[in-house]
């Protein structure tokens, strides 16, 4: 039996359809009174909702969340909760949203509320990235995981088919990492196994009828174990370049880690087998085809980029740069990527970047 450490993560979920009526409670078993509420501007219809629903508790709205969270961005939104006297923060919305209100928690401690209407799982972690000078940095603090999860899979029925499709391949990405981290054991294993099941079975699904409620149920129910695994074992080389690439280039967050997660998982195939027959066992491809190609596969098949020459952004040119970037400060990763792996790690990216099946 393997040896293993396993922490629990101190958040309360709630979960099901409908459960966004029960947010007067959870503000209320937060101790909480005045609420500052955080959306995109793409999304401040969905934070009026909250806003009104809260009534008297809700402090004010802060809809200017964006990708890769400025660290412009966070220094508006904290002195906005501190000119507000807000005592806690609701997060609507994805990642954007979310890690918006890490930043702010990171420097006041206050409690964050997620409801999220993504894939993505970053309510799940105590994770934070805050983008400066065009590199994104990224650490982990107890402060900044939410106290309390609002799934409600209503609130992700109108998330645009391929936005669906992408934010699930993100998703899954947590848990094909996890497979292999380092600090990998049997609980999040068997957490990151179903995630991927549940995801690879709702993503088609959800492109075959937007409205499928039980499909829209199942894909937010896999986010939320794969980002429970992202939120208690370490990342590898997919995330390192996904950072690299959003960070430095300013590429859309789901978009990258759909492309270059089937090529992160045959660049490291042979240093993680046990890793790759989960992932293919979870796929419902084991014994025909591999991790990397049966996810290559799940996102073209579903209409997802493929390659990053269609997200647009960058050009082939830099791809060289950001091998630079990946080899000069990397992850641990089963497969060594340091220094003398750079022209690996940069054809990696060109594969990545004209959209190369594996194997």
């Amino acid at each position: 039996m393997q040896a293993f450490v396993y922490n629990g993560q101190p958040s309360r979920v709630v979960f099901g359809q409908g459960a966004l009526a029960h947010l007067e409670r959870e503000i209320g078993l937060l101790g909480a009174g005045r609420a500052l509420v955080l959306a995109t501007p793409e999304q401040r219809a969905q934070a009026e909702m909250i806003a009104d629903r809260l009534g008297g508790r809700t402090a004010g709205i802060f809809a200017r969340a964006v990708m890769h969270v400025p660290i412009e961005t966070a220094r508006e939104a904290r002195d906005e909760a501190r000119r507000l006297g807000a005592d806690c923060a609701v997060a609507i919305g994805g990642g954007s949203t979310i890690g918006l209100g890490k930043a702010i928690a990171l420097d006041s401690g206050l409690p964050i509320l997620a409801i999220p209407t993504t894939y993505a799982g970053s309510e799940m972690t105590p994770i934070y990235g805050i983008t400066e000078a065009g590199l994104k940095k990224t650490g982990r603090d107890p402060r900044v995981l939410p106290r309390t999860v609002i799934y409600d899979p209503a609130l992700t029925m109108t998330l645009p088919v391929g936005l669906s499709v992408t934010s699930g391949m993100n998703a899954i990405a947590h848990a094909a990492e996890g497979l292999y981290a380092r600090d990998s054991n049997p609980i999040m294993d068997l957490m990151a196994e179903e995630g991927i099941r549940a995801l690879a079975g709702a993503l088609p699904a959800i492109r075959r009828e937007a409205g499928d409620a039980d499909a829209r149920g199942h894909a937010l129910y896999g986010a939320w174990l794969c980002g429970s695994v992202l939120g208690n074992v370490g990342m590898a080389l997919h995330h390192k370049l996904c950072h690299t690439l959003g960070g430095s280039f300013n590429l859309p967050h789901a978009e990258v880690h759909t492309v270059i997660l089937p090529q992160a998982m045959a660049f490291n195939a042979s240093s993680a087998p046990r890793a790759m027959a989960r992932i293919e066992r979870a796929l419902g491809t084991a014994g025909r085809v591999s991790a990397s190609a049966a996810l290559f596969d799940l996102a073209r098949d579903n209409g997802a980029p493929v390659a990053l020459k269609d997200i647009g952004g960058m050009g082939e040119a830099d791809l060289a740069r950001a091998a630079d970037l990946v080899v000069g400060a990397p992850y641990w990763n089963p497969r060594e990527i340091g220094v003398a792996q750079r022209e690996a790690v940069h054809r990696l990216l060109l594969d990545a970047y004209h959209g190369v099946r594996p194997d």
